[in-house]
């Protein structure tokens, strides 16, 4: 028997595929959101979203942080929190506060080394806990930490959510480009407005001053003029947002003016107006 290759046809496809038809809802207490996504693991994201956040805070805005991630919550790590959320009434959790952020996560709820067995109406509950139960107290922006991947936590986000842009998080490798590529589509098929890719790792400077492209150079470049979608900017490989992240000791809350602190809080004016906090 002749192999034949097997295709999805195109409505087959648009049938099972995430629609945008949903009424999406906004957050209470939040003005903006902001997604930070990668559609795959290992890329940095966490660390960016976390410095992020730290870095709108510096343009003296109200933030708060949401780890989004069921599976594998790194913000009780990368902040430093060991407390649990209180909560007055036994129904609504109180963000806990730290670096002044307003956090949230399910590993403030849980030991450090259990695993999340979880299938997916279990995790789409606890994520409708954290946007639904959650006293956010009159933030400017709440930057939401996703699970790497296209599944069911990053789908009810997407379609459920009144999310205000998100931010695509790649390294220059053609296989995590491959993985962003989809993670694009998926907000594109949701109609979540893009507000651009950071790439991640970009390069290494050595100590004689050397760069060095370790993942390859200039990939999310590439890929965001083919999709016509803004390149926000390029961190570099930063010994210091590594370390920050293992202390618990965010990069961005200690350091003021270096090459790396300063691509960050440029990424956040690209997509912020003065703070009305200022006046």
């Amino acid at each position: 028997m002749d192999a034949k290759s097997v295709n999805l046809s195109k409505e087959f496809v648009d049938k099972i595929s995430p629609g945008s038809k949903k009424l999406k809802l906004p957050i209470n207490g939040v003005k903006k959101i902001i997604a930070i996504s990668s559609a795959k693991g290992g890329v940095g994201k966490s660390t960016i979203a976390v410095n992020l956040a730290i870095a709108l805070k510096k343009l003296n805005y109200k933030v708060g942080i949401l780890d989004a991630d069921i599976y594998g919550p790194s913000l009780p790590q990368m902040l430093g929190i060991s407390d649990k959320p209180k909560s007055e009434d036994g129904k609504n959790l109180i963000p806990i506060s730290k670096y002044g952020l307003q956090c949230m996560s399910i590993g403030f709820m849980v030991n450090q080394d259990t695993a999340m067995i979880w299938r997916g109406p279990m995790v789409i509950s606890a994520i409708k806990t954290f946007t639904t139960n959650v006293l956010w107290d009159n933030l400017d922006y709440l930057v939401i930490d996703l699970p790497p991947g296209t599944g069911d936590a990053l789908l009810t986000f997407s379609q459920e959510i009144q999310i205000d842009g998100a931010v695509v998080i790649s390294t220059p490798q053609e296989v995590a480009l491959l993985d962003a590529n989809r993670g694009i589509k998926m907000f594109q098929k949701t109609n979540v407005n893009i507000l651009g890719i950071i790439e991640n790792m970009s390069s290494f400077t050595s100590d004689d001053g050397k760069e060095h492209f370790i993942f390859g150079e200039s990939g999310a470049q590439k890929m965001s003029k083919n999709l016509n979608i803004d390149l926000l900017g390029t961190i570099p490989i930063e010994i210091g947002l590594r370390e920050g992240a293992d202390k618990g000791e965010p990069y961005m809350e200690f350091v003021n003016d270096s090459p790396t602190s300063n691509k960050i809080l440029g990424i956040c004016l690209l997509y912020t107006s003065p703070s009305p906090r200022d006046s």
